[in-house]
């Protein structure tokens, strides 16, 4: 009765995951998916809780103090876990244990600088942030405890990195979800006993150190497991004579990633500083349901960009093609119908979710939708490119788009938060879409060497 079609389900399974990286990539990637699924849905009622506890104004205070501290934690992280998943797997192919083992030692310790340098930061603009980004006086404090984050986070990065490298996903998975429900519960608290905005940031706060010390202590594991109890000892110098690229490679990223905190990943405060708490809470109702469309794809260019880099230091660059083509095929078939969906009955789900008074959400949600479907269907650009070593030229682009952001907001801000909506739109078609003609160029490049030799 069930041999037809479980024949048929598993020539389809062949067919699409008809080599080892791509087999890899979908069994991580199931990991991450379950789980990301699972922390979505926690999240999505940890949002409820927030939005009934804390009203329109107050989501949009919190959203502004969580960009205004993440904004300043990236300036200062170097995107860490994509150095070390870049190098550390090139010298784990190589057989070159003791320089993987320095470049996590490295990575490790430029992030806990950083953090360090991000939470003084944090502590110094406090004033500026709240003149800003508050519509309410005197809450430097709420600014400085949702900073200490970065604190919390202090070698998050870089131990992250360590996981993804040696195939640990079903590790991170099991840790996301945990911390996910101890912030729901301890949310469910807080609403339940009429806590306010500092008590939904402690529950916050404590999910992110459950799931901070986890992580650390797993890649510690991992790194003693692989490189022996003294791995730590192995002395930074032995990087010497790969230092040149290591530090492009870092200082690069890190510009890319101040690029996007200024283009993309400060929403909250741009929509905060021109509009005001209010227009930043419907704004980031909107965002909030956006993770709908991002739930089984936010995970994928984690477990694509080790298999990406192992392919390319093999320089089997056919396992490239076939995983870019698959990889945006299977994330078309979720995101088109999902988008739809949303536009459909995204009314009925925001009143179900908070209530009418968040129903203003609807419109920026559905602008939002075309910007966001489109770097879904081609969410491998960026770990393509830096796979590929051009990590400069990601940067370029984003700056440029974000020149565009900056005279989009300028000339949109009187639209509201539909206004900022279609200039995020407009900047992810921009960036992925230029993203993604340059990796069709270098591959079709490498593609034909063969041929011509």
């Amino acid at each position: 009765m069930f041999r037809l079609p479980l024949e048929k389900l598993n020539q389809l399974y062949l067919r699409t995951f008809d080599s080892e990286f791509l087999r890899r990539i979908a069994r991580n990637s199931s990991y991450l998916v379950s789980s990301t699924v699972i922390v979505a849905a926690i999240g999505m009622v940890q949002n409820g809780l927030q939005g009934r506890s804390l009203g329109v104004a107050g989501v949009g205070l919190l959203a502004a103090v969580a960009s205004y501290a993440n904004v300043i934690n990236r300036f200062t992280s170097f995107r860490i876990d994509e150095l070390v998943i870049k190098y550390v797997r090139l010298y784990e192919e190589r057989k070159e244990h003791q320089m993987a083992a320095a470049v996590y030692k490295l990575a490790a310790m430029l992030e806990l600088g950083g953090s360090i340098v991000a939470f003084i930061i944090i502590v110094a603009l406090s004033p500026l942030g709240v003149q800003f980004f508050s519509d309410t006086p005197g809450v430097e404090s709420i600014f400085v405890l949702y900073g200490s984050l970065v604190l919390i986070n202090g070698v998050f990065d870089s131990s992250d990195g360590i996981l993804q490298v040696f195939n640990r996903f079903d590790a991170k998975s099991v840790i996301d979800i945990s911390q996910s429900i101890v912030r729901v519960v301890l949310t469910l608290a807080v609403f339940l006993s009429g806590g306010g905005l500092i008590g939904m940031i402690l529950a916050e706060l404590a999910g992110r150190l459950l799931r901070s010390v986890s992580v650390c202590f797993l890649a510690l594991r991992t790194a003693r497991q692989q490189w022996g109890a003294g791995w730590w000892r192995t002395p930074i110098s032995v990087l010497k004579s790969d230092r040149r690229s290591l530090l492009a490679f870092a200082f690069s990223t890190n510009l890319s990633a101040t690029v996007s905190l200024v283009a993309k990943d400060s929403e909250g405060l741009w929509v905060s500083a021109f509009l005001g708490n209010v227009a930043g809470g419907i704004y980031s109702m909107a965002l909030a349901l956006i993770g709908i469309l991002q739930i089984p794809i936010s995970p994928l260019p984690s477990t694509t960009y080790p298999e990406l880099s192992r392919a390319v230091a093999q320089n089997n660059w056919q396992a490239v093609r076939s995983v870019l083509r698959r990889g945006s095929m299977l994330a078309a078939l979720y995101s088109i119908p999902v988008a739809l969906v949303l536009v459909i009955f995204g009314r009925e789900l925001i009143t179900l979710y908070t209530g009418v008074k968040f129903l203003p959400s609807y419109e920026p949600l559905v602008v939002l939708l075309i910007g966001y479907t489109f770097s879904n269907i081609f969410y491998w650009n960026r770990a393509a490119l830096l796979a590929f070593n051009r990590p400069i030229y990601p940067t370029l682009v984003n700056f440029t788009g974000m020149i565009f952001k900056i005279i989009g907001v300028l000339t949109l801000a009187a639209y509201g938060a539909v206004g900022f909506a279609a200039v995020l739109s407009f900047y992810y078609i921009y960036t992925v879409g230029l993203a993604v003609l340059r990796v069709r160029r270098d591959l079709r490049d490498h593609l034909s060497k063969p041929a011509t030799a």
